[in-house]
């Protein structure tokens, strides 16, 4: 039976948090039995524990040493045909599945709607999303194989994004290999520890980051769908990398053969400051330490090779065991308090937009699952091939870098199969993941396509 209005005004005043009702005698009938809901889910002990260790600094006792990461072109031709091979064969058998974290909005680029649907300015003016369902489907034709792709949505933008797979077709992909499923929320609180109000009848909730896929995943069926297939490895990443190899052979091969239960993908930082985090171990166990907990003396060291020893930078691409996601699903991972400007109402009951952060967010992070564990493998690539962020909306890490970025690698591709350089000359030439996945397949015929 659910809690009546009386039990929840004296269950709030308790913990500080009556002003949620305030505006209960103004709504509808409807509208209050909603507001009623969502109070009576409502955990305040935990939300006021999350709210303690606000402002406390993290944990960086301890050791923090480099961590060994294996270089791709290290290897042989051999060895790298090798694994290759291993990892097509694992996506021939269908033990290897895809997913998006997509529940950002494109509101930083100045985009209205998802992240996922915004175009980076490419010459076929294809969204993040084509541009990854297209890659996914010639994967799939090259194994024969249909790669199951579960996206992880928010409340915010899950109906707009399944809604623009609807209206795109799903952009060719078997919708029965699509498996959309939302990101778990907690409530905004304000600087006195109140959870904020988006609407007089509604709690304002955020979502609690991207460590809460797994969880998200068992509870609304994914992952029993993952199991279902019969998929032993789920290719991890996030939507904004416009550069994203998804579940790249060589990637799932070197990931089988060390057997880890995660393995990740890492670059090089470009110079000491970069704002990624790194791979490093803390305590004996593999980690990621943000570039704002690095202490200065650390970022700048440089070994005998005059290369920095922490530069393995964290571009949120992994690789994780579905075994390890089942026994680590609901594992309690620690919080991280963000501040964040967040709309409300004002003292009047009006809607607010801040202009300087007014409340905190909480959110668990995918790399909190890596000390779980006692090995990793750590995978080094060259970032022209795999990294091309979208995360400005102008300068470093914008739509215009990433799109300068695909088109380079595309020309490099188009060199590799043996186009001669002034044909290339003055020319933008987009490749499209239909053709080639990875620079394969640019036969005659398919090069006279793009006129030449």
């Amino acid at each position: 039976m659910s809690a009546s209005y009386g039990e929840l005004l004296e269950r709030t005043k308790a913990y500080g948090q009556e002003h949620l009702l305030r505006y209960y005698e103004e709504l509808p009938r409807q509208a209050q039995s909603r507001l009623l809901e969502q109070v009576a889910a409502l955990d305040f002990g935990r939300m006021a524990r999350l709210f303690g260790k606000v402002g406390q600094p993290p944990e960086l006792t301890g050791t923090m040493e480099p961590i060994r990461a294996v270089h791709w072109v290290d290897y042989s031709d051999a060895e790298r045909g090798r694994f290759e091979e291993a990892g097509w064969e694992l996506l021939r058998q269908g033990k290897v599945g895809a997913l998006v974290v997509a529940g950002g909005q494109g509101s930083r680029l100045g985009h209205e709607g998802p992240k996922g649907t915004y175009d980076i300015g490419l010459p076929s003016g294809k969204s993040l999303f084509q541009l990854q369902a297209e890659r996914l489907l010639r994967l799939s034709a090259l194994s024969g194989r249909t790669v199951p792709w579960y996206i992880m949505t928010s409340p915010e933008n899950h109906g707009a994004t399944t809604g623009f797979f609807e209206e795109h077709g799903h952009f060719g992909y078997p919708k029965e290999d699509i498996f959309f499923f939302e990101q778990g929320v907690l409530p905004a609180l304000d600087e006195h520890g109140r959870v904020l109000l988006a609407a007089k009848g509604e709690v304002s909730l955020a979502p609690s980051g991207n460590g809460e896929v797994f969880a998200s995943m068992k509870h609304q069926g994914a992952l029993a769908d993952l199991k279902r297939r019969g998929v032993e490895w789920l290719f991890y990443y996030n939507v904004d990398n416009a550069l994203i190899a998804i579940a790249d052979p060589a990637f799932v091969g070197v990931a089988a053969h060390f057997n880890h239960p995660v393995a990740t993908k890492v670059v090089e930082k470009a110079y000491p400051e970069e704002k990624v985090g790194i791979l490093c171990r803390r305590n004996g166990r593999p980690a990621v330490v943000e570039y704002t907990d690095v202490p200065p003396e650390l970022m700048y060291e440089r070994d005998s090779r005059s290369r920095h020893v922490y530069g393995l930078g964290n571009i949120s691409i992994h690789l994780f065991r579905t075994d390890f996601i089942e026994a680590h699903a609901e594992t309690d991972l620690p919080y991280h308090a963000a501040h964040k400007k967040i709309r409300t109402l004002d003292s009047a009951g009006e809607p607010f937009t801040p202009q300087e952060p007014n409340a905190y967010k909480f959110e668990r992070f995918i790399f909190d699952f890596f000390p779980l564990m006692e090995e990793m493998t750590v995978l080094r690539m060259d970032r022209e091939r795999e990294f091309a962020p979208v995360k400005n909306k102008e300068g470093a890490d914008s739509p215009a870098t990433a799109r300068e970025l695909v088109l380079a690698l595309h020309q490099r591709w188009l060199l590799e199969a043996g186009v001669q350089p002034s044909r290339l000359e003055g020319r933008e030439i987009e490749i499209s993941p239909l053709d080639s996945y990875g620079g394969e397949g640019l036969t005659e015929d398919v090069l006279r396509k793009y006129g030449l």
